[in-house]
């Protein structure tokens, strides 16, 4: 089937109705409702993932049954989303300091070996990704109270990515809103909210619980690549999270959250006053890292054919010290 072909065939879920009626002062409202600060100490600098616990990563074991595994992370080159440019990203520039051509043409005699050597150049958070707990502010300060100017030219002082390079493992859990609503992919500007996932979650079978890490399909990278065209992709308009789902996680207690989107929420965003408001909640006032640009297509038709959705899942970040984000390449086991 050709990509045309595949872009033709694939079924879409038409956007619902979706309003722009969130406030600065309903924002401050749901920061405060929400806020974890303090809750696992004032020194605390990895938030939600403090809700996997070792009972929750010896049950995610267990739940290897098939020996199956599936990457979860788009391939870092060129033709990767970053094509708009926003916040001054760009796609991986992958250069090569030493090839077979230069150990053929003899350069590498004088070493006394023949080798390849590369390099790569590119912003963290430019693929597959995990957004960090000092990635976001809110006002003056980021996860746990501290003062955002502790992210400063030579990283991030406090909530550094690097804090958490040993914790992103547990239990996963696939919602697959499209193939829920019936379709394959969701239009852009749709909104997934807190009875959506629910509903989803109780479709499939499967329960949330504290500790696990979410991953909530929309469909539109699958999209985008049958199509050969991200289009706006990278903070354009885009299927989403609603803002409401802020109380969802911080009442399910989960670990992180992960989407197939540039940003998690809904686009446009249901906000006039703020830009990505639902970014302004979950990071600094929950401490929830959150996981995007995930590839999930083979994973989504796994799951839809053994009807298992919930898997070992292990995605540790690079230990960049005083990094805001992280590449990635998640893998979850079945």
């Amino acid at each position: 089937m050709s990509e045309t072909k595949a872009q033709l065939s694939m079924k879409m879920v038409p956007k619902n109705d979706v309003k722009q009626n969130v406030t600065l002062a309903s924002i401050k409202t749901m920061a405060e409702s929400v806020k974890n600060w303090g809750k696992w100490g004032p020194d605390d600098e990895i938030g939600t993932l403090n809700y996997v616990k070792a009972d929750d990563l010896t049950a995610a074991a267990r739940l290897v049954k098939k020996g199956k595994s599936f990457s979860l992370g788009l391939d870092f080159n060129q033709d990767g989303p970053q094509r708009t440019g926003w916040g001054g990203r760009f796609n991986p520039i992958h250069t090569m300091l030493a090839t077979g051509t230069d150990a053929v043409a003899g350069r590498h005699d004088k070493a006394g070996l023949r080798y390849a050597d590369d390099m790569v150049t590119m912003p963290l958070q430019c693929g597959t990704q995990w957004d960090g707990l000092a990635h976001i502010f809110y006002g003056e300060t980021m996860w746990n109270g501290y003062d955002a100017r502790l992210v400063d030219s030579t990283g991030a002082q406090k909530n550094g990515i690097h804090k958490t390079r040993a914790k992103m493992v547990g239990r996963g859990v696939l919602l697959d809103i499209p193939r829920f609503k019936g379709g394959d992919y969701l239009e852009d500007g749709y909104g997934i909210g807190n009875n959506e996932l629910d509903a989803c979650a109780k479709a499939q079978g499967v329960e949330v619980r504290p500790g696990d890490f979410v991953i909530v399909r929309t469909g539109q990278m699958e999209h985008c690549l049958a199509r050969g065209d991200w289009g706006a992709y990278a903070a354009g308009d885009a299927p989403g999270l609603k803002f409401e789902t802020a109380e969802w996680i911080h009442r399910k207690q989960i670990a992180a959250i992960c989407l197939d989107t540039w940003g998690c929420e809904v686009r446009p965003n249901e906000s006039t006053e703020a830009f990505q408001p639902w970014h302004w909640i979950v990071i600094p006032m929950i401490g929830i890292t959150m996981g995007e640009i995930f590839y999930l297509k083979d994973l989504a038709v796994d799951c839809a054919q053994d009807k298992v959705y919930e898997f070992l899942f292990c995605a540790p970040t690079l230990p960049i010290t005083g990094a805001v984000g992280s590449p990635i390449n998640p893998i979850v086991l079945k």
